[in-house]
């Protein structure tokens, strides 16, 4: 990426769209201060926060699916739909009851039938629901507003599973929807949510909108990330799809935009200058950039092939690519999990941090016998983070010796392609970039990306198979104090550094932009657009 030049050109733009060369959009006053108009990190390709795990998909499913409790900025798992829940005293039976005044969009009354269905759903995707399923004997609705859910062995951490951000989460459908084979997409989108999605104006590429839920009956609390009360002052939210970060500045700075997800660094200058426009980090936990392996096909099916980009691997290289010169927002990382947090632990990571060794991994791809094979890299052009990861990932791969097959796709594609277990030239893979949410990443509760079964599970796409780190998650999951839980994570985190079921390219901190007319922007994983309001 040239950084100046594409700084230029989005100067340029921006000056066009102030200067009145952009069309701003035909909306009364009245009706633009009940309407966001928002770009978000990528297209919305599909939309079902079950069958997949990307962000963009489970940021706008926030919107019109409600879950059984919701993480607070502490990390702590708070009651949503739920009105109470009671624990016998072996650990085994759990008992909840739902809230009075849940409805769907569609009018129904949400009932302990759509939630036994909608969890089910979940155990087969989640890592944390496999756990469950996996120990589950009975799981029944006994009225219309109560569920019993038997487990065969006590399950400390249930409440974190049912409200958690990492993907996927649990988030409850109606019966009919979420009895849909959970491998396959849902097509029809009814939640209980504070807002309707608008099917019709949906145009993946281009627009989703979502309009507010009149019957809507947010928790009678102030609200605190996912939980408290969801009060939504916005009749419409609009999802403006602007993969051009050039475009999206343009349309922040002429006003065509309320709020852009993602700002590119290079661009976050400029728009500071700007008087109508603030800017702030988005998460202060930050994220974690992923260099994603495929361990079921040949190059990197082979351990010693792994490691071998595991000792080339600049983390520097990758973070001044993404972040620029910097050095407050990122830094190199030897752990999968996230730095700062309690029960951090990055044992073994000196193999990522410490001193490159480009002729050691030569000499490693030669000793494993490879050969020329292609490795087929799955970049999302339209996420610039990962566009720039990719442009530094094909000239690591070369500079080792590696044969290069760069598919240049958008982010959408990426989602659907990377699950398939296809050999690369038939339609398979062999890396692709993303990255892990800080809060998602702080333990293996909800980061999915450390977990290590195989294709049998709980693995992430790659499916890596280590009896160590699963070993030390289990351990995490037993564990009965920090102290404990730390031990665990670093059991974890070196066993994973040892057979590299994923390379860490480094943490860093990313930025969100916003009109300064709009208030009540906070920070946190993801954006969460309830207490927003235009003043």
């Amino acid at each position: 990426m040239d950084r100046r030049k594409f700084l230029k050109s989005s100067l340029s733009v921006g000056a066009v769209a102030a200067s009145g060369g952009l069309a701003a959009p035909a909306l009364s006053q009245g009706a633009a201060a009940k309407t966001l108009k928002f770009v978000p990190q990528a297209n919305l390709a599909n939309f079902d926060p079950v069958w997949g795990t990307q962000y963009v998909v489970r940021n706008a499913s926030q919107l019109v699916w409600d879950t059984l409790y919701g993480l607070n900025s502490k990390l702590e798992p708070k009651r949503q739909m739920v009105a109470s829940e009671e624990v016998s005293a072996d650990g085994l039976t759990w008992t909840f009851k739902l809230r009075d005044g849940l409805k769907f969009h569609d009018g129904e009354k949400v009932l302990a039938k759509d939630v036994v269905a909608s969890i089910t759903r979940w155990t087969s995707r989640d890592a944390m629901g496999q756990m469950l399923k996996a120990i589950n004997k009975e799981l029944t609705a006994v009225d219309d507003t109560t569920i019993k859910w038997v487990l065969a062995k006590p399950y400390p951490k249930m409440l974190y599973a049912l409200g958690k951000v990492g993907t996927p989460c649990c988030f409850i459908m109606p019966e009919r929807i979420a009895k849909t084979d959970p491998f396959k997409q849902i097509e029809e989108y009814i939640g209980s949510g504070p807002m309707k999605f608008v099917r019709a104006d949906w145009k993946p590429g281009a627009i989703a909108a979502f309009e507010k839920f009149g019957d809507y009956a947010p928790r009678n609390e102030p609200s605190d990330w996912w939980a408290g009360g969801k009060v939504m002052s916005f009749d419409r939210v609009e999802w403006i799809i602007m993969p051009d970060p050039a475009t999206a500045s343009a349309a922040l700075q002429s006003g065509e935009i309320d709020w852009w997800e993602t700002p590119l660094t290079d661009l976050v200058p400029v728009l500071k200058r700007n008087r109508n426009i603030k800017v702030d980090i988005a998460d202060p936990l930050g994220n974690i950039g992923s260099f994603r392996l495929n361990h079921l096909h040949p190059p990197f099916n082979d351990v010693k092939v792994r490691r071998a980009v595991q000792m080339a691997l600049s983390q520097e290289d990758y973070m001044r690519a993404m972040s620029g010169s910097d050095t407050a927002l990122w830094s190199k990382l030897g752990s999968v999990f996230t730095p700062g947090t309690a029960t951090f632990s990055d044992a073994g990571g000196e193999v990522l941090t410490g001193p490159r060794n480009i002729d050691g991994a030569k000499k490693l791809l030669a000793e494993a016998g490879y050969s020329g094979q292609p490795v087929t890299c799955l970049v999302a052009q339209d996420q610039p983070p990962l566009k720039a990861m990719g442009e530094v990932t094909a000239d690591l791969l070369k500079k080792i010796g590696m044969t290069v097959d760069f598919v240049a796709t958008d982010w959408g594609t990426v989602g659907q392609r990377r699950a398939s277990k296809n050999p690369p030239g038939q339609g398979g893979w062999g890396m692709f970039h993303t990255w892990h949410a800080g809060a998602d990443a702080a333990n293996p509760a909800g980061h999915i990306a450390c977990r290590a079964g195989g294709e049998k599970g709980p693995a992430w796409f790659g499916w890596p198979d280590d009896p160590k780190v699963e070993e030390g998650v289990a351990q995490w999951f037993d564990a009965k104090s920090p102290e404990e839980e730390k031990a665990a994570m670093a059991v974890a985190n070196k066993a994973s550094m040892e057979s590299v079921t994923w390379i860490p390219t480094g943490f860093y901190k990313s930025f969100q932009a916003w009109r300064s007319n709009l208030e009540g922007v906070s920070d946190g994983p993801l954006p969460w657009f309830w207490g927003v309001k235009k003043s």
